[in-house]
């Protein structure tokens, strides 16, 4: 072990989570409480917030595959380190902008950070503390992603009234800068990135037992996507003003949401809570669809939604290391990928409908169908690697 590593595991989790902080809570789902302030402004247009949204995510898939790369070639710390820094500039490049074409650059470039830090910043922590035998503490990493959506949700809609354009950005950008130092300055002393385990495995990852648990990752990646991205906006096309609003119900909820999760599957295991995870997602989209131009089906839907889509993520990198226990990030840059390019495909999708007259809450018929399969195929995925 470095001489330069901690002894807690508080800090390198405080540091990864943080880390989700900047790249997911603001980097990313900032964007989702600003989209309809965005169009009020007569900034972009809601088909133009729709392709803006698919950019970011075909950034997150290319970042995802980055990260492998970075990680392969022996670049995975520093690469961590200088894209967490980087994404926290490129949240501060947007407060200079109203160009649309400059606005989509720069989320694709945001969507490429991501994916390189939420791939990489994990998967160090992790391999750290599985050398301290503290594994089962990894899924509180993924409290940053719940906790900064809450803080970006509040920090938007407490300035939607003192700010206005493309300065709506400006208060994410201040806090997202020192997170991101001292972020990148914490995990740049944690041991290198080559893996630590004893054993390093390089077989197919997709095989019978993990096949079908990728597949149904696809699906939650189309299925929770496109109410985590417009659910305000549909609350503005529906005329509704919520208080609290859907959003903040969705980031209150995430809160505890890592917790919960992490607990029921170890008591009944992993697979047994991602098919509860994926019947309550099921239950959030269909209560935007059964329940038009209601906030009790916004309410639900945030609801719903907000405690149970952080638990997919937490459970399948869990099963899925389960069935392959020596793949480490190799495996993380594949799920995220995966998921990646499934949540690309709702907001462009949505634009599709939205130009063809489609309302846009009836767009989550998609995600919908792709919950449903979700659903179906976890019937399929083992429990263990033994089964």
């Amino acid at each position: 072990m470095s001489s330069r590593s901690p002894s807690s595991v508080i800090g390198p989790i405080v540091a990864a989570a943080l880390a989700l902080v900047v790249v997911h809570g603001f980097g990313r789902f900032v964007y989702t409480p600003l989209l309809p302030l965005l169009v009020d402004d007569g900034m972009i247009s809601l088909s133009q917030a729709a392709s803006l949204a698919t950019w970011n995510y075909i950034g997150y898939l290319l970042g995802a595959l980055l990260a492998l790369t970075l990680y392969q070639s022996g670049h995975g710390q520093r690469g961590l380190t200088l894209m967490l820094i980087a994404s926290a500039f490129v949240t501060l490049a947007q407060v200079f902008t109203a160009d649309y074409t400059t606005l989509a650059g720069l989320r694709l470039l945001n969507g490429i950070t991501n994916g390189v830090v939420f791939v990489l910043a994990p998967a160090l922590v992790l391999e750290w503390l599985v050398l301290h035998n503290k594994a089962q503490h990894s899924g509180l990493i993924y409290l940053g992603v719940g906790g900064g959506i809450l803080c970006s949700t509040v920090m938007v809609e407490s300035t939607a009234t003192l700010l206005s354009g493309q300065w709506r950005w400006l208060p994410a950008a201040m806090v997202v800068l020192p997170i991101a130092f001292w972020s990148s300055w914490y995990l740049h002393r944690l041991p290198g990135h080559a893996p630590i385990t004893t054993k390093t495995d390089h077989s197919a990852l997709w095989d019978k037992a993990s096949t079908p648990l990728f597949l149904a990752y696809a699906g939650a990646g189309l299925g929770y996507i496109l109410p985590l991205t417009f659910l305000p906006a549909v609350a503005a096309d529906w005329q509704l003003t919520l208080r609290p609003s859907a959003w903040l119900v969705v980031a209150i909820a995430s809160i505890p949401s890592t917790w919960f999760w992490n607990r029921l599957g170890s008591r009944i295991g992993d697979k047994a809570a991602l098919i509860w995870n994926y019947a309550l997602q099921t239950c959030a989209v269909t209560a935007i669809l059964v329940l038009p131009s209601s906030a009790l089906g916004l309410w639900l839907c945030a609801l719903l939604m907000g405690s149970s889509f952080l638990g997919a993520v937490l459970l399948t990198q869990r099963l899925a290391r389960t069935l392959h226990p020596h793949q480490g990030p190799r495996l993380s840059a594949a799920l995220i990928s995966l998921y990646g390019f499934t949540q690309l495909l709702g907001p462009w999708l949505a634009k599709i409908g939205i130009e063809h007259g489609a309302p846009l809450s009836a767009t989550f018929v998609v995600g919908l169908i792709a919950l449903i399969w979700a659903l179906i195929l976890m019937l399929w995925v083992p429990k263990s690697v033994n089964d």
